[in-house]
């Protein structure tokens, strides 16, 4: 099991001590059920986020961008 996943039953025993965890870490956790991801405990992250700030830094490079661009160059399109 990965290590930021735990049992719904071992959740249940030491939430308190999961819910410091996270927010002392600032990861979340996956609880699961029966082996199968059921929920997410993350730490809360307000909307007071500028959208440029949300999405920087995820443009890895940007050549020519005035250049067509063929249907196979597309991922989506595969």
């Amino acid at each position: 099991m990965n290590s930021n996943q735990i049992s719904k039953s071992e959740f249940k025993t030491k939430a308190l001590e999961f819910f410091r965890q996270v927010e002392a870490s600032g990861e979340s956790i996956i609880v699961t059920d029966h082996g199968k991801p059921a929920l997410e405990v993350r730490p809360y992250r307000g909307l007071s986020r500028s959208p440029l700030d949300v999405l920087r830094g995820s443009v890895m490079r940007y050549d020519n961008p005035m250049e067509p661009v063929a249907v196979n160059d597309w991922e989506a399109a595969q």
